[in-house]
């Protein structure tokens, strides 16, 4: 209420008069109000912080450029903070937050602190710090009253004034920094209901989260733009440990150091942790640090009384918040075989239900212990899987570990099993073992879906094999490499193709049927054959005919028959080559085994016309292709058109031969049999050649050239070098 005065009487604003003066009357102004607390809550800088410019420069620009608000075209990856809602007339009204996330150890309160120094000038009226506690060593994270009240503190509210109620004191909280230019940095946060309540109101802050979550209705509700943080790059990786121990330790020691950072995989508390270590040790040679991290492991990077300065223990706190069914999996997924996992291998490691399996995979996902890829595929950073499998070690039983690996084993040898039977129907059938109860292969459709999963599992496979092995299951280890040699041989695996029939051969020792020691021996020939390992090609091929001899076994006979022709024709002697060519095609004809006979006749055509008899050649050749194709088998066809070209070719017909090469290319490319395209391109330019087309035989040349590379296959690749050389000098 106010008063002026009239005469004698001192009136109210309602004119009513209250009484009457007496005296001198002196009036004081209101005493002014105190001026606003400006807190300064930021711990101190990160020391020799270094690398992080991508992500840096993204707070940046969410900063000066905020974007409109995320509709469902728009990609998360190119906004990292919210946009301000915009009234009619364009004014903002929403905060802007960015939330960072990422495993333990990464980096990302260190992140938001040095982004925060580098631009202080923007929040003259202060700035806010909390530590959440989410993942600590203590089980209990920061309440949202508990965190408000403190801010309340720092902004210099008497604490008569703070209401009990926590929703009040966010609307007090919100009050005084409405229309300030303040930055609040929330870190450690496990969960949103933790945030919530300490985001202001006003569009003048800012607000940056850190956690270890995905705070999922932080993101949903509040317009919140996750910032996911990886592994620093090996050039940023570099650059801390010259931060660290001096730019001279670190370039006297270049492969100590690539060492060293492939074995922290780019962790930044890894790194700091072994650059701690060598710094404290200034004696010892970084190749000898990198040795003792080779050989610990996680033992060298943990420390028994500082609990942040270790990261087994870092990366314990994440375990906290999951449920027993998530310590279960991540646990298991640490002893899976493979780089990766998918839902369905996941499923079949845990037992659970596909729908449980996904929802699981997405909460350590969520938790930052997993990483999605794409295909729909998880992979763990290798020292948070050091960590899993640790756990697994310790907190499950071993029955529990080796029934769970003999399922996702059994899941990835039937679908292997599935694959291979759709790449090549004609081939023998040879079933493995049932899988374990309550495992079922994943579903293929047709060679084109077989070859995508092969294609995408060709590592977790390989390990596969090698867990079967540690676990005793030679059936498993055999028709693993059985099932996975058509794709090896269309692919060019050729290393891959040769270590798993070696696993197979000695697999073989322990199974009862005689008979596959016979076949494993001829595989691991052939393969040896490929490789170009001719002395081993020939003694397993020598042992696998012995064996198939004393077996009384004609069609291993045959089929062994068939790799000894392929085995010379790769050491150069085509004559041999043709003797064990026509033994194989008189053994199939008298097996009446038709679509293999066919194999022989190309066979027979092929070391023939290698050899000058074309008339032979041709008709062998000919023969084979009408079986071929009576019988619909598209491998054998496109390999006897390749015969046919060839034949065509040097008996001058070049156009005949083209017309081969493309048939037979066709139909290599239609079975994704990278290996026979490469020698197929390879022929297919010197016909191209020999009519003058030299661009067209440079075209193909370059591409042969390209895939031999690829494959490995050096000395095919410097012959169709030199090819291009003589072309481009003709």
């Amino acid at each position: 209420m106010t008063t002026s005065i009239h005469g004698d009487l001192v009136a109210t604003d309602h004119g009513a008069a209250v009484g009457v003066v007496h005296g001198n009357l002196n009036l004081h102004p209101p005493p002014p109000r105190p001026a606003p607390v400006i807190p300064r809550q930021l711990p101190a800088a990160p020391g020799l912080f270094t690398g992080r410019t991508a992500e840096l420069a993204r707070l940046d620009r969410a900063l000066t450029h905020p974007a409109t608000r995320q509709g469902p075209g728009t990609d998360a990856r190119e906004s990292t903070t919210a946009a301000p809602d915009t009234g009619p007339a364009g004014a903002g009204t929403t905060v802007l937050v960015s939330a960072i996330g990422g495993a333990g150890g990464i980096g990302k309160t260190w992140l938001a602190l040095a982004w925060a120094y580098r631009h202080l000038e923007r929040f003259p009226d202060g700035q806010l710090f909390v530590d959440l506690h989410g993942f600590s060593p203590t089980d209990d994270p920061v309440q949202p009253a508990t965190a408000v009240r403190g801010f309340l503190d720092a902004l210099g509210v008497d604490p008569d004034r703070i209401p009990a109620d926590l929703g009040a004191q966010s609307a007090l909280y919100r009050s005084l920094v409405a229309g300030r230019r303040m930055l609040i940095v929330l870190d450690n946060a496990a969960t949103s209901d933790q945030v919530a309540p300490l985001l202001p109101g006003s569009p003048s802050c800012t607000v940056l989260v850190t956690g270890r979550h995905r705070l999922a209705s932080l993101i949903d509700r509040h317009g919140a733009r996750h910032l996911p943080l990886d592994v620093l790059s090996p050039e940023e990786a570099r650059g801390l440990l010259a931060a660290r121990l001096g730019a001279d330790r670190v370039a006297a020691e270049p492969e100590a150091v690539d060492e060293l950072i492939g074995l922290c995989g780019g962790h930044p508390l890894a790194l700091s942790i072994t650059a701690r270590t060598a710094g404290t040790r200034p004696g010892v040679t970084l190749a000898e640090a990198a040795a003792e991290l080779r050989d610990l492991g996680l033992e060298a990077l943990d420390h028994d009384t500082d609990p942040a300065a270790s990261l087994p223990t870092v990366l314990s706190w994440s375990l906290r918040h999951l449920t027993d069914e998530q310590r279960r999996v991540f646990a298991l997924l640490g002893i899976a075989p493979g780089p990766d996992t998918t839902p369905p291998a996941t499923a079949a490691l845990t037992g659970l239900p596909d729908r449980s399996a996904r929802r699981t995979l997405s909460g350590l996902e969520n938790a930052s212990l997993l990483e999605r890829r794409p295909g729909g595929r998880y992979a763990m950073h290798d020292l948070i899987r050091r960590y899993a499998t640790d756990t697994a070690h310790t907190t499950l039983p071993e029955q529990v570990r080796e029934a769970a690996l003999t399922r996702v084993v059994d899941f990835h040898l039937h679908t292997a099993h599935a694959a291979a039977r759709l790449l090549n129907p004609h081939r023998a059938l040879v079933r493995p073992e049932p899988p374990a109860p309550g495992v079922h292969p994943h579903p293929l459709p047709d060679t084109a879906a077989a070859l995508a999963w092969l294609n995408a599992e060709h590592a977790t496979l390989l390990a596969t094999q090698r867990t079967a092995a540690t676990l005793g299951h030679h059936h498993t280890v055999w028709h693993l490499a059985w099932n996975l040699n058509t794709f090896h041989r269309r692919r060019g695996h050729r290393h891959d193709e040769v270590t798993t029939w070696q696993a197979a051969l000695d697999a073989a020792d322990h199974l009862p049927d005689l008979a596959i020691r016979s076949r494993t021996h001829r595989f691991l020939g052939r393969a040896c054959s490929r490789l170009g390992l001719h002395e081993q090609s020939t003694t397993h091929l020598e042992q696998a005919l012995d064996l198939a001899l004393r077996h009384h076994d004609p069609t291993e006979q045959a089929h062994t028959n068939q790799a000894l022709a392929i085995a010379w024709g790769k050491r150069g002697d085509d004559r041999q080559a043709l003797q064990h060519a026509h033994h194989a095609l008189a053994l199939f004809r008298a097996l009446d085994q038709p679509v293999w006979e066919a194999d022989a006749l190309n066979q027979v055509g092929w070391y023939a016309a290698r050899l000058g008899r074309f008339d032979t050649a041709r008709e062998h050749c000919q023969a084979a292709l009408t079986l071929h194709r009576h019988h619909h088998n598209p491998v054998g066809e496109a390999e006897t058109l390749d015969s046919l070209g060839y034949i065509a070719h040097h008996t001058g017909d070049h156009h005949q031969a083209l017309d081969h090469y493309h048939h037979a290319l066709t139909l290599f490319r239609s079975l994704g049999n990278a290996y026979e395209v490469a020698d197929t391109l390879d022929r297919v330019g010197h016909p191209h050649a020999a009519l003058g087309r030299h661009e067209q035989a440079r075209t193909v040349w370059r591409e042969a050239l390209q895939l031999y590379r690829d494959q490995g296959r050096d000395a095919d690749a410097d012959r169709v070098q030199r090819q291009l050389d003589d072309l481009d000098h003709t």
